[in-house]
């Protein structure tokens, strides 16, 4: 269902490392000009090097995001916090229990469950960012440039 833009996105996981950075770059890349984004992790860990090259294959730069985690945001005025994990999405409803936020659970595949050949494991990602791709099109609607690649 689209919907309207909202002024401040946060895109939450597990470990702020793969899901939410990969939203959070997808929906800062097509909206960034109309909408604050960020992202969280309930526990951050690294940036994965997967999840940075299959963005990369389209044309999204999401190298130097710094993983945090729900303490570490600087701002907590969101329209709209969208869990990407179970942990996340039980750290959100907490957050968000004093807050006059709106909270969406989308259930994302944690691809670094993911084995096999390089291919294989970039497969997988490339899943992920297609599906998280596909339902932030449907959520937010049409975007203001086209995805390259």
């Amino acid at each position: 269902m689209t919907g309207e833009l909202p002024s401040a996105v946060l895109f939450a996981c597990t470990q702020n490392s793969v899901r939410s950075p990969m939203a959070a770059g997808l929906m800062r890349h097509f909206y960034g000009h109309k909408v604050f984004v960020t992202s969280a992790g309930v526990v951050p860990h690294d940036l994965d090097g997967f999840g940075v090259a299959v963005l990369e294959e389209i044309g999204i730069d999401i190298s130097s995001h710094e993983p945090r985690s729900f303490e570490e945001l600087h701002d907590s005025l969101f329209d709209i916090i969208i869990s990407l994990s179970p942990e996340a999405q039980h750290s959100a409803v907490e957050l968000t229990r004093t807050m006059a936020v709106d909270l969406e659970y989308w259930p994302t595949l944690d691809p670094t469950v993911i084995s096999g050949s390089r291919e294989q494991v970039m497969d997988g990602y490339r899943g992920v960012r297609d599906g998280l791709l596909k339902r932030i099109r449907e959520r937010f609607g049409t975007m203001s440039s086209p995805v390259v690649g």
